[in-house]
């Protein structure tokens, strides 16, 4: 008798987990979805030396980035941004295509002068899609360059792009008129609590801001809770500390937003 309710209480439980498993899960009214097609293309080009050597051992050049499909400004936009990345000379090139062979025909000169040198070059670039919905497309573009010295570069930086406007989203186009003091002096409360300052303790021994004092730069992402900004190596602390986050959520800056911005939504 014990057995025969023992299999029942299980087949029970069989049927409820069932039962459970067949629900659909509720759908989640915040979740992003994309709105703009787009295909991811990959650019991997290596240095004619390289033979059967791995990518790790020699120079070459990586870089993966999204294509959108009609959307020609937002695509000049992305490689714009990945081109100026680690740009040769401080120049950038015209095209990813063509910002790699000058890459490498950077490190074959460099061969030429030095040729018994075992040192090589890389370049890791990336732009991919963090976010989308009805009016906002942000994307983060990145990546590590070494091309000699004591260590190689690193760089995150964002594009918010308004996609019905069809233009980049600036802090002017989210925030009222005349926000940038009052902006500052929230950003700066965030920063110094994250860094654990006192409202008094001076700038000047760990940081490189300008004069000392405190300022918050143009390098933001849209998130649906927030303004996420970031300061890469050597702008505002030496290399070794690696980039600063500083995010700033809605509800502290909602009075500076602009009623109508594609944030709009986001607030409560």
């Amino acid at each position: 008798m014990k057995t025969i309710n023992r299999l029942c209480f299980i087949l029970v439980g069989f049927a409820f987990a069932s039962c459970q498993w067949s629900v659909k899960p509720k759908e989640d009214k915040q979740t992003i979805k994309d709105t703009l097609a787009y295909t991811y293309k990959s650019i991997h080009e290596r240095a004619a030396d390289c033979g059967s050597k791995p990518d790790s051992g020699c120079t070459v050049v990586k870089v993966k980035y999204p294509v959108f499909t009609a959307q020609q400004k937002l695509n000049d936009s992305v490689t714009q941004k990945l081109t100026s990345l680690f740009a040769m000379d401080g120049k950038p090139d015209s095209s990813i295509e063509l910002m790699g062979k000058h890459f490498l025909k950077a490190y074959a000169d460099f061969k030429k002068t030095d040729p018994r040198s075992s040192m090589f070059f890389t370049l890791d670039s990336y732009a991919k899609v963090l976010m989308q919905d009805s009016s906002i497309t942000t994307l983060e573009v990145g990546g590590y360059t070494y091309q000699g010295g004591a260590h190689g570069s690193s760089g995150t930086y964002f594009i918010n792009w308004n996609t019905k406007a069809n233009k980049s989203i600036t802090l002017n186009d989210l925030f009222i008129d005349g926000y940038a003091d009052k902006l500052k002096a929230i950003a700066e409360g965030i920063f110094r609590k994250e860094e654990k300052l006192n409202d008094t303790a001076s700038l000047a021994r760990d940081y490189f801001f300008k004069d000392n004092k405190f300022a918050l730069n143009d390098n933001f992402s849209v998130t649906p809770i927030g303004l996420k900004f970031i300061y890469n190596q050597y702008e505002i602390k030496p290399y070794a500390a690696g980039i600063t986050g500083l995010f700033i959520p809605y509800s502290q800056i909602k009075t500076l937003l602009r009623p109508n911005s594609v944030v709009g939504k986001f607030i409560k």
